[in-house]
């Protein structure tokens, strides 16, 4: 069967292409040769296109690097939160690796592997040393590599090259532990609020000052991080 290349950097062009061919009455199959096709990648896009031409579009189950990743990694999923790929820098990273950090089920996260030490590193920071995981390397394939421990351990695994950069990353960060807090009036909150701000003033990151502030104020780390960023 002929095959086209299809990607990030040539979607653009080629969907013009392929929906006057579909619209012609050919039939073409979307796959991909790592994980399910669309999800966290520009299949979408070719999708939502055909969708809008009126052509049916037909999902074909196959093997899921998510599903994968969750299923081996040894921690409670009943719930799970997908973030994909993490943004590369700045507040929107700090962002989403401090939901990650508040969430209350396993989440997920796509990585590459010559960024991998550096997710690891802020993760570990924004949800604690003790926090487990599990690293996923290339899955379903011939070098599938699982590694799984605490995030402060993984990191420094990470940092001296234990962990083999090469390939394809996912990473299934385990849960926010709900601890007995006490109650609290909400007017703790903007105090709260106060105390995290001169704490990046005073060069603590964000998703540290949160995390910080929250247990030793007794105080819902979610709420806290919500006010945080509304700021």
């Amino acid at each position: 069967t002929p095959m086209i290349t299809y990607h990030e950097h040539n979607a653009a062009v080629m969907r013009p292409h392929l929906i006057a061919r579909l619209k012609s009455g050919a039939a073409l199959a979307l796959v991909s040769d790592a994980g399910t096709p669309l999800v966290s990648d520009p299949g979408f896009k070719l999708v939502a296109d055909a969708l809008e031409e009126g052509i049916a579009v037909v999902p074909v189950p196959g093997a899921s690097a998510v599903l994968a990743a969750l299923v081996v990694a040894g921690l409670p999923t009943d719930r799970f939160f997908f973030e994909g790929f993490l943004p590369r820098n700045g507040v929107d990273r700090e962002r989403a690796i401090g939901t990650i950090a508040a969430e209350e089920c396993a989440s997920v996260v796509y990585e590459a592997g010559n960024r991998i030490a550096e997710t690891l590193r802020d993760l570990a920071a924004a949800c604690g040393d003790e926090r487990p995981a599990a690293i996923c390397r290339e899955l379903t394939k011939f070098h599938e590599e699982i590694v799984r421990g605490g995030l402060g351990a993984l990191a420094r695994a990470g940092a001296s090259g234990e962990i083999d950069g090469r390939g394809e990353f996912v990473l299934v960060v385990g849960a926010e532990q709900p601890r007995t807090r006490e109650v609290v009036s909400a007017g703790a909150y903007p105090a709260a609020l106060a105390a995290v701000e001169a704490a990046i003033a005073a060069g603590e990151s964000r998703s540290g000052a949160v995390r910080r502030i929250a247990a030793e104020w007794h105080l819902e780390r979610r709420r806290l991080w919500s006010l945080a960023h509304e700021t």
